[in-house]
């Protein structure tokens, strides 16, 4: 990672004149007198006041982590958080409605977004309403699978070799053995991958309603203490996830295959309705579409798409998804094209959802209840949900591409961060 030789220099110019070389070697040398207390440890109500105390908060600061609600309800939250002090609360918008005519979601979806970033719920809900008005986005889940990909370590080739002969004939073995530490969960695929004296064995499983994050890990690491047991090579050594499965990571290998619920989804939208909701006309939002498609090429992103990370991360708070998990998400394409009639075509594919309606933090009271809104919390219903996360990512890119097109980006933020006078023609919500 580079810096620019001006940026360097003026950098260092203004350390050394606020500091002298021994001052600045001082702050960067290791200082292991006097550790800092540990944190108080436990999961009771007395161990929350104790953290809480540790702390020494102001009071107002107090009750603004630690409200009655929050301390009254804290066992709720004990699998899903350690050293427990309260909780953050983030504003909840409504954005809607959205029409989507899926193989799974039917309907009409008023979606909750939790978010602290202004005009995100008025330009997912202004594309929202677009779709709606156009008849409802088809949406299609196509694919769906969590990886896991365990590494494994030999003294060279040759043991490597013959650990590969091996492990292709123990597939359902491995099936076996995971199938002992789930109900829910299947192990379905495996691919290898040699580096050296490298193995990498990708698992590919099906988890059911739940994201899966947890269920694929533990099966995983059952499946490596049998190759411990029985394979004829012993490996030197064996690491559970040897960082090949793409989690919590945008990377090439999304558009390969798929890790969670591939999703794809499209609208046609005839210029009238067009220019009444965007203020422009399709043939400038494809040509928007051009260029932004070129900027993305040119800065080599991964994937070609304007705001999938803003909904799916306002999405995933609300819903008790595992946020981290948008690095790879927000991962997809957007493309925007004229129809022989003039009409625009405009679809979403997104290969990496990683979300669930059981499990994790889905079972929460607030998350519950804003999958409840929306009619997708519990069994059979993580593949609607995936199919309504792309419809909303579709709205989001018509949104932010109308107000690029009509010159509103900037008036919206203006608008509706600082709270400005609305400015005439703007008609965000």
């Amino acid at each position: 990672m580079s810096s620019e030789y001006s940026r360097v220099r003026s950098y260092i110019a203004q350390l050394f004149r606020e500091n002298s070389e021994e001052q600045l070697i001082e702050k960067l040398l290791p200082k292991g007198h006097n550790p800092p207390p540990s944190i108080p440890r436990g999961n009771s109500r007395d161990h929350l006041f104790e953290r809480l105390n540790f702390l020494r908060l102001p009071p107002e600061h107090r009750r603004e982590i630690a409200d009655p609600r929050s301390v009254l309800h804290g066992d709720s939250y004990r699998h899903n958080i350690e050293n427990y002090i309260g909780t953050v609360k983030i504003p909840l918008g409504l954005a809607g409605p959205l029409r989507v005519n899926g193989l799974f979601a039917q309907g009409d979806y008023y979606v909750p977004l939790a978010t602290t970033e202004a005009a995100l719920v008025a330009s997912y809900s202004r594309g929202s309403r677009l779709i709606t008005e156009a008849g409802g986005c088809t949406a299609m889940l196509l694919n769906e699978g969590v990886s896991r990909a365990p590494g494994f370590v030999f003294s060279n080739l040759i043991e490597t070799g013959l650990f590969i002969v091996w492990v292709q004939g123990q597939f359902e073995r491995f099936q076996e053995r995971a199938s002992q530490t789930t109900r829910h969960g299947k192990l379905v695929d495996m691919r290898l991958t040699v580096e050296g004296n490298h193995v990498y064995l990708y698992f590919e499983f099906t988890t059911g309603d739940a994201c899966g994050q947890n269920m694929v890990t533990i099966a995983t690491e059952a499946i490596c203490s049998y190759i411990h047991e029985n394979s004829p090579v012993k490996p030197r050594r064996c690491f559970v996830e040897a960082n090949l499965s793409g989690d919590k990571k945008a990377s090439i290998q999304s558009f390969q295959s798929v890790r969670g619920r591939k999703v794809t989804a499209e609208v046609i939208i005839d210029g009238e309705l067009i220019k009444k909701w965007l203020h422009t006309v399709p043939e400038k939002l494809v040509e928007y579409w051009r260029i932004s498609a070129i900027g993305g090429a040119l800065s080599n992103t991964i994937g070609l798409q304007g705001q999938y990370a803003n909904g799916l991360a306002a999405l995933y708070l609300a819903c008790g998804q595992d946020v981290a998990c948008v690095a790879e998400s927000s991962v997809g394409l957007t493309r925007f094209e004229i129809t022989s009639k003039g009409d625009l075509y405009a679809s979403v594919t997104l290969p990496n959802l990683m979300v669930g309606t059981v499990g994790g933090g889905t079972g929460l009271p607030s998350q519950r209840a804003c999958l409840e809104i929306m009619g997708l919390f519990g069994p059979n219903k993580a593949r609607a949900f995936a199919e309504l996360c792309a419809a909303l990512c579709l709205g989001g890119e018509l949104s932010i591409t109308g107000a690029m097109c009509a010159s509103e980006f900037t008036k919206a933020h203006r608008l509706l961060a600082r709270h400005t006078k609305t400015h005439k023609g703007l008609a965000y919500f």
